[in-house]
């Protein structure tokens, strides 16, 4: 049965009072909310709620905003809902200042002894959406604020992510006993500028060099990136050993994945504003 317009404003509502919690740094609990919302929806069930939390995660994903990250995207959802969040997104000023809050506060690369554990796949490429045409992107209307390009913008947050990823490689390296190696990895970034098309010089195991790009979010595992064209055409260009590293989940708790050549291999990649994708 489909939700009614009254369910899908409520819950909306809730979804969006945690996420500005969230965005926020507060604590809240998500059982507690379900809860408390359960009453007012038409005998619906904690799955089915669960459900509607994920596509609201989807919706929001696909207009560039924060998403609450235990609530992984959904997709397939109501119509009536995306117009319920959309026409939210454009009048909660308390998301949209927490939101702006987020992507901007300054960050720095936490420390950690062993860097074992922060390794996880990749998502994979979505096997139903298709990508999209030149067109169909010329023709997407952009979201009110594109919180996402506004995070990607943050200095302090990519400069953090960059000196983790670079511990990260020493760590590598000298744990398979290539300390030799692991001496000579190179935060280029740094030392000879930006705009190499690369961040981070490291190495293989036999010696090869390892170009590594880092793009950091303290969003989701899904979040799309921005990649400029030098980036994109590096990548090409030195298919072997370029790797980028999509650090993400980063003030709460870092991990990364590789995408290892071609960027367009693993995501889709716009040809009008070169943001990355997943679906």
């Amino acid at each position: 049965m489909e939700w009614s317009r009254t369910e899908v404003e409520a819950t909306v509502a809730d979804y969006f009072h945690m996420l500005v919690m969230e965005l926020s740094g507060q604590a809240y609990n998500k059982a507690a909310h379900r809860r408390l919302l359960l009453p007012k929806l038409n005998g619906r069930s904690e799955a089915a709620v669960e459900r509607k939390h994920q596509n609201i995660s989807a919706i929001l994903l696909e207009d560039r905003c924060p998403w609450i990250l235990g609530y992984k995207p959904l997709g397939n959802y109501q119509e009536l809902l995306r117009e319920v969040v959309e026409n939210r997104l454009a009048s909660d000023s308390r998301l949209d200042n927490a939101a702006l809050v987020a992507c901007s506060v300054p960050a720095v690369a936490p420390l950690l002894v062993n860097y074992s554990g922060i390794v996880v796949d990749p998502p994979r490429l979505s096997t139903v959406a298709r990508e999209p045409s030149t067109e169909a992107y010329e023709a997407k209307a952009l979201p009110k604020t594109d919180y996402l390009a506004r995070e990607a913008r943050n200095a302090s947050l990519g400069s953090a992510g960059e000196a983790f990823a670079l511990e990260f490689e020493h760590f590598r390296l000298w744990t398979i006993g290539e300390k030799g190696l692991a001496d000579k990895v190179e935060h280029v970034s740094k030392t000879k500028g930006d705009g190499l098309g690369y961040d981070i010089l490291s190495f293989e195991t036999d010696g090869r060099e390892r170009f590594i790009e880092v793009k950091t979010t303290s969003f989701g595992k899904e979040t799309p990136f921005y990649i400029s064209r030098g980036e994109v055409t590096f990548a090409k260009d030195h298919a072997e050993q370029f790797r980028l590293y999509r650090l993400f989940d980063f003030r709460r708790e870092p991990r990364l994945f590789e995408l290892p050549g071609p960027v367009d291999r693993h995501c889709f990649v716009s040809p009008i504003n070169y943001i990355c994708q997943f679906s």
